[in-house]
């Protein structure tokens, strides 16, 4: 007889962790299975501190896969929410399917646990309210919108302690995990899911095991988004015009960045700059960071950042993203995004590149003799000094490069010379996969939560959507 689970959850990210979590504490004795294709968060290494470039890791990049996904190497803020809004503007959509209100209870219930388990009680961006207000107002005349809210710091190396600590309570409580497994195909029958195929990534031969399931739950993450698009296709599963973030990676000065580090730790600012109005936003900003790259499918690398409780260094680096979104008779961001990633890296050798911003605005390319002259020290030593906007497209470029000068009105130094932009940094989704209120897609008993399927945006709203998914499976 075939082994069979009351739930198989696809991924091991914030989503799929808090939901093996609530399942717990809901004390329904449900079977329940989680599978990623990488390792135990405990034997997740980078070996680019060591060897001061990325190796290209096989089978699959410990960055962005295994327990605890992305979050573990990610700088790990946990964005919650002010309690006067009457909505929610970052994070995704949880509160568009249960509500604000709702939504609120179940960030401030996630929060408690990720407290339990080891997160700082500090709370960012809540002391100085009035200094915040003047800078939100000098940023409305600029065209550009702040938004602050509480954010509770973690710190690279803390979340690793913090998501380990939640690894070996899953396992105390009886939760199966696969590691190291990856799920090759759905099992769906007249329009019911039934389980998954899965296959070792040690197994050199075709060995594909079935598992089976009364529901089954995606939460692949940004990383699955992907094989979430294939999956859709295969299994006629219903999508929407999805999205896709483009951008760079920024490092400048700490110095330039004082206030806004000191005041909110993150500023979240939002344009839309002339001609085109694209939504232009900062996003995962790292007071005395460091700039990262992680590799995705097919050896794309991409650069990220993080800050660590710990270790700092001189510079702030923050994403600037422009959203895409694709309709008639092109709709395929993920495929759009992943040419101008591959572009991009064939430029730096396979590497990510940099590019110093008074080198763009004087047409040239920046050579590696003048990043050793920079003021501003680039703090990922794998990057490869070029020029960024052979491949980044005029209109994403144009975006940032006008979203930078209006940025400059309100932080004076943001668009100094010598800062550096690196790229790709670009934000992989699915085409926003078609769910109902209890995360259903158009598949019986098949579940999409989290950042993969388009529902969610950050460690906080991708482990609230686990802890509901729980509860709309209990009850």
């Amino acid at each position: 007889m075939k082994e069979k689970y009351d739930v198989i959850v696809v991924g091991m990210g914030p989503g799929a962790i808090f939901m093996a979590y609530e399942m717990i504490k809901l004390d329904k004795n449900k079977r329940v299975l989680l599978i990623d294709q990488g390792k135990r968060v405990e034997d997740r290494n980078c070996p680019i501190e060591k060897v001061g470039k990325c190796v290209k890791c096989k089978p699959f990049c410990s960055i962005t896969s295994g327990f605890s996904g992305a979050g573990a190497f990610s700088d790990g803020k946990l964005s919650l929410y002010n309690k006067e809004d009457d909505d929610f503007y970052v994070g995704g959509n949880l509160h568009k399917y249960i509500g604000v209100e709702e939504t609120k209870k179940i960030i401030d219930y996630t929060d408690k646990i990720y407290l339990e388990f080891g997160a700082d009680n500090k709370l960012e961006g809540t002391e100085y309210k009035e200094e915040v207000a003047e800078i939100k107002k000098k940023a409305k005349k600029q065209g550009l919108t702040l938004i602050d809210i509480p954010i509770r710091h973690l710190g690279t190396e803390k979340a690793h302690e913090l998501y380990k600590r939640l690894e070996d309570y899953l396992e105390e409580n009886n939760i199966d995990m696969m590691f190291e497994t990856v799920v090759e195909d759905l099992i769906i029958e007249e329009n019911t899911a039934r389980g998954v195929k899965v296959k070792s990534v040690k197994s050199k031969g075709a060995n594909i095991e079935e598992i089976y399931a009364d529901n089954v739950v995606i939460a692949v993450g940004r990383k699955g988004a992907n094989w979430l698009v294939n999956m859709c296709e295969e299994h006629k599963i219903k999508t929407e015009a999805g999205v896709v973030d483009i951008g760079i990676r920024y490092e400048l000065s700490d110095e330039v960045m004082q206030k806004i580090n000191k005041y909110m730790y993150e500023g979240k600012f939002i344009g839309r700059p002339a001609p085109f109005g694209d939504k232009v936003r900062t996003f995962c900003q790292n007071p005395s960071g460091f700039v990262s790259s992680e590799v995705y499918d097919n050896n794309l690398t991409l650069v990220n950042g993080h800050s660590y409780k710990d270790r700092k260094s001189k510079n702030t680096n923050l994403a600037i993203l422009v959203s895409h979104h694709f309709n008639h008779p092109f709709n395929k961001p993920i495929e759009y995004g992943r040419n101008v990633a591959k572009n991009l890296n064939e430029l730096g050798n396979g590497n990510v590149l940099v590019q110093r911003l008074g080198d763009i605005y004087r047409g040239k390319r920046t050579w590696e003799e003048e990043l050793k002259n920079n003021k501003v020290e680039p703090t990922l030593k794998s990057a490869v000094a070029g020029d960024i906007t052979f491949a980044l497209g005029y209109r994403t470029m144009t975006d940032i490069l006008q979203f930078i000068r209006e940025m400059d009105k309100v932080v004076e130094g943001f668009a100094n010379p010598e800062n550096l932009l690196y790229a790709p940094e670009i934000k992989f989704y699915s085409n926003q996969v078609v769910i109902n209120e209890r995360f259903e897609t158009s598949v019986k008993g098949l579940y999409s939560i989290g950042d993969g399927g388009g529902m969610t945006r950050g460690l906080m709203m991708a482990s609230a959507s686990g802890v509901q998914m729980a509860r709309n499976l209990c009850k």
